[in-house]
C-alpha cells in the first residue's frame, strides 16, 4: 500500500505533465484561444475600413495557416475579424493600417525569416502587438494575403505578421492616420504592404 508521501511523489510527474499540456492547449497554436495581450483589431464602420463587398460577394479564403483563415477582401459587416487595409500618407507612402485606420509598425530588431518578435515587457506596453484570437479570421484589402500570417509570442498570444515581420501599434498614436511612431529610435517604421519599411518614394 502506498504511503501518502509516496503517492504525492508518484503523482508529481503527472501533475507537471498536466500543467504543461494545459499550457500547450491554451497557446496560440493549441486547441483553445489565447488571451490577447494587446489590442486586437476588429471590423469597424465602412467609413473607416475598405469598401464593403457588393451584395452576394463573399471574400474568398486566400490562405490558411494552421487554424487561421485569411480572406482576400474586406470583412463582411459584423464579422469577428482583424481587418488590414492599405493607407497612403505623403510622408511615408503606402502603409498598413487596421480596420479602424490605426497605423501599424515593424521593428528592426525583430526578424522576418524566421518570423520572431524581440519586443516584450515594457517594449510591448509602448508598442502593443496586433494579435488575432482563434475565434477570428483576418481580412486583407490591398495587402497580398500570402504575405500575412501570425507567430506565437512567448506569452502564447498570436501576433499578426506582414511579410514575416510582426506588426505593432504605437501607444502614442490616438487617432486614425496618426504616424507618431515613424522612425522612433531609428528602428520603428510604418509597415509597407510588402512587410518592408514604409517610406515615401
Amino acid at each position: 500500500m502506498l504511503s501518502t508521501t509516496s503517492f504525492r511523489r508518484s503523482a508529481l510527474p503527472f501533475a507537471a505533465a498536466a500543467v504543461a499540456l494545459a499550457g500547450l492547449l491554451t497557446a496560440c497554436g493549441g486547441a483553445e484561444p489565447a488571451k490577447p495581450v494587446a489590442v486586437t483589431s476588429s471590423v469597424t464602420p465602412a467609413s473607416a475600413a475598405a469598401p464593403a463587398p457588393q451584395a452576394g460577394q463573399v471574400p474568398a479564403v486566400a490562405k490558411t495557416q494552421g487554424w487561421l483563415k485569411i480572406y482576400d477582401g474586406p470583412a463582411p459587416a459584423g464579422a469577428n475579424a482583424v481587418q488590414l487595409n492599405v493607407t497612403s500618407n505623403p510622408s511615408v507612402g503606402q502603409y498598413v493600417s487596421d480596420g479602424a485606420g490605426r497605423s501599424l509598425y515593424r521593428f528592426d530588431k525583430d526578424t522576418a525569416n524566421p518570423s520572431a518578435s524581440n519586443c516584450a515587457g515594457q517594449c510591448a506596453v509602448t508598442w502593443p502587438p496586433l494579435t488575432v484570437a482563434r475565434n477570428q479570421s483576418i481580412y486583407v484589402a490591398g495587402v497580398d494575403p500570402q504575405r500575412v500570417g501570425f507567430i506565437e509570442r512567448a506569452d502564447g498570444a498570436c501576433q499578426v505578421t506582414v511579410g514575416g515581420w510582426p506588426v505593432y501599434y504605437f501607444g502614442k498614436d490616438k487617432n486614425a492616420g496618426d504616424l507618431l511612431g515613424q522612425g522612433v529610435g531609428g528602428t520603428w517604421f510604418a509597415v509597407a504592404p510588402s512587410g518592408g519599411k514604409a517610406t515615401a518614394s
